[in-house]
């Protein structure tokens, strides 16, 4: 456990630094020790809920959530990560979905990020929506929030600048955690949510200490270039680790 949780930690600290939360690092790094799969998506999403709180609160009070958009998105998205979170899955199934999200997410994150140029959207911006369901939907299934899929998607097309994008991932990861973790709680019952939580008390304490720092300190210490590449690098070895397992 004391080497999951600083796992965790650094997780937590390499995400918010750059704006999302890493509940697939955390669902796939649970994957490996070994933990119930059914119990991953339980643990993640209570993690991920815990990292963006208090970004998405952050960008909220400055004034920087585009709210119009980002609220679009998420309410496209969230009826979508309830049903994922119902979706009864089997192990293979399941550990595949991740580990390919995960080596996903870390080509996503390479993605070089440009500041949108005002009034000019390229034309794919428009069916950005179209794309909220079927990340919705994917971040229920696995307990994930499905922003490090939007993010880049945002950037290519220019669909905001780069302060309003991280706003937007930073709410979207937070309501699709709320609505998937709602739906894994029906679909396994608050019995066993309680039992994990006990049980992955001192993880859920890293993420808390490790987004504090990220989303204050860790931006200003190394450059967001160099985080993001950190931050791909570990998701990726991760993710094929996980798959070479499957």
């Amino acid at each position: 456990m004391p080497l999951l949780a600083i796992a965790f930690f650094v997780t937590a600290l390499l995400y918010a630094s750059v704006g999302f939360g890493g509940g697939s690092t955390y669902s796939a790094l649970l994957a490996l020790s070994g933990l119930d799969y059914r119990v991953l998506p339980l643990v993640s999403l209570a993690c991920n809920i815990i990292v963006v709180a208090g970004s998405s609160w952050r960008f909220a009070r400055a004034g920087v959530t585009p709210w119009k958009g980002a609220l679009l998105l998420t309410v496209l998205a969230a009826p979508a990560a309830f049903v994922g979170g119902l979706v009864a899955i089997d192990r293979e199934s399941f550990l595949l979905l991740l580990g390919l999200s995960l080596v996903l997410t870390g080509v996503t994150m390479l993605v070089p990020l440009r500041e949108a140029v005002a009034g000019e959207p390229t034309r794919f911006a428009k069916a950005i929506p179209f794309a909220a369901v079927p990340l919705g939907f994917l971040a229920g299934l696995v307990g994930i929030g499905g922003g490090i899929f939007l993010a880049p998607l945002l950037h290519l097309t220019r669909w905001n600048n780069a302060r309003a994008i991280a706003a937007t991932a930073s709410l979207f990861i937070l309501v699709n955690s709320l609505f998937g973790l709602a739906g894994q709680l029906l679909k396994h019952g608050p019995a066993m949510f309680g039992a994990a939580l006990v049980d992955a008390l001192p993880l859920l304490l890293a993420v808390v200490v490790g987004g504090q720092i990220g989303s204050l300190l860790a931006v200003r210490v190394l450059p967001v270039k160099w985080i993001r590449w950190l931050t791909a690098a570990l998701v990726a070895v991760v993710g094929v680790r996980l798959l070479a397992g499957v």
